[in-house]
């Protein structure tokens, strides 16, 4: 009998003892973060397929592919169209497609198209229209201006039959093939995604459509496909608009790093995180975490390119690992977290995207698609150089001061 109480008194310590581990085992970043996108009513989806393009060719000529293939419905809803070669081809397709039946709807921002310097004119847009695509300008700037800077529509969204959807960070435009006299290669990432992901992508164009022209399309069934299984990824489609959702990309990025046990990696053309976002960076490299951010050596605009230089320099003196990428512009914007879960998608790490403007991103919660991020990510690192302590001083004054006075401003930039 003594025996048998000894036994059992074991096998109790030992349930004891596995539950006091099991209660201390901090939680894996994917279960924190799926659990924190279902408080905010944002679906975590399973049964998706993924696949990244690292470059416009591929994205390009996969997107033409696909529109040559629809059968309905072609949705697209971008920053801008940039009045070049590439948006020449894809609106002259998109007028054949119209001949043969299919819906064609296509968006682009006013300032998004003013802001580049070779922008639809009006000749131009009535043209397209009178292929029979309904081509619309999102929020037309008009007197007295000034009330028509924020927000803006930032995304990059392309949904095809109800079945296919392409996002990420590419808008249309020569320069993501040729690059760009004074930089060189224009880097960026974009993604196709199938599945029940897609209909996300879809409700975000609808509801976009409908704020822009009136015509409301969410009711359509023909415009949302069911799908079984497309793949083994699981998504969630983070939208960033006006009102429930207009803190949720600070929310993501917070909660994402807060996360991260061992490793965080960030490629961002526009380094100049919120204070949310960069005190949990802060936080993160104090309880050790590797983090390492890639920014590019030079810049495509005035200002913020420096103002990144400026904070980069800051954390690298704090213990993150910085690299420089010297192969072009990065216009990435990807974030890797412990090597299980990614996000990829049109937001800049400045106020702009996490406070302002209409933004979507693709959070993916899968080990293994996530692996080829990392294989880009260290990819890219070739063609970089690690920011070193002294790096910054021996910059131009000018270079420092701008870079100052944008970490100053960055509440608007």
């Amino acid at each position: 009998m003594i025996m048998v109480r000894q036994i059992l008194s074991v096998i109790l310590w030992i349930l004891i003892l596995n539950y006091a581990s099991a209660a201390k085992s901090p939680m894996s970043v994917d279960s924190v973060i799926a659990r924190k996108m279902h408080m905010r009513d944002i679906p975590v989806l399973d049964n998706n397929s993924v696949e990244f393009f690292y470059n416009g060719h591929d994205k390009f000529v996969d997107l033409f592919d696909a529109i040559r293939k629809a059968k309905s419905s072609v949705h697209l809803e971008y920053f801008n169209f940039r009045n070049d070669s590439i948006a020449g081809l894809l609106f002259k397709l998109l007028g054949q497609k119209v001949k043969e039946g299919v819906e064609v709807r296509a968006m682009y921002d006013d300032f998004g198209n003013a802001s580049n310097n070779s922008p639809i004119k009006k000749h131009m847009h009535d043209s397209i229209c009178a292929s029979g695509v309904r081509l619309v300008c999102f929020d037309p700037i008009r007197f007295p201006w000034v009330n028509h800077i924020i927000p803006r529509d930032h995304r990059k969204i392309v949904v095809i039959d109800g079945k296919i959807a392409y996002t990420g960070g590419m808008n249309v435009a020569d320069y993501y093939i040729n690059g760009i006299p004074g930089i060189g290669d224009w880097h960026d990432l974009h993604m196709r995604i199938e599945g029940p992901a897609v209909a996300e992508l879809q409700k975000i164009f609808c509801k976009m459509w409908k704020k822009a022209t009136g015509e409301d399309l969410s009711g359509q069934e023909k415009y949302f496909k069911t799908y079984e299984k497309a793949g083994d990824n699981r998504l969630a489609i983070i939208d960033r608009s006006r009102g429930k959702y207009s803190d949720i990309m600070r929310e993501l990025y917070a909660t994402m790093i807060d996360a991260a046990h061992y490793s965080i990696k960030i490629i961002n053309p526009y380094f100049v995180p919120t204070h949310r976002v960069r005190k949990a960076l802060k936080n993160a490299i104090d309880r050790g975490v590797k983090v390492e951010i890639l920014v590019s050596a030079k810049g495509d605009i005035p200002l913020t390119p420096q103002a990144a230089h400026y904070v980069a320099n800051n954390y690298m003196k704090r213990g993150a690992v910085v690299y420089l990428f010297e192969g072009g512009f990065h216009h990435t914007k990807m974030m890797i977290v412990d090597d299980v879960c990614s996000t990829v998608g049109s937001v800049n790490l400045d106020s702009r995207s996490l406070r302002c403007d209409y933004e979507v991103n693709t959070l993916i919660l899968n080990k293994e698609t996530t692996h080829k991020l990392i294989e880009h990510f260290n990819k890219q690192k070739e063609s970089s150089f690690l920011m070193y302590r002294g790096w910054y001083r021996e910059q131009s004054i000018g270079h420092r001061f701008q870079g100052w006075l944008g970490n100053f401003l960055t509440p608007f930039l």
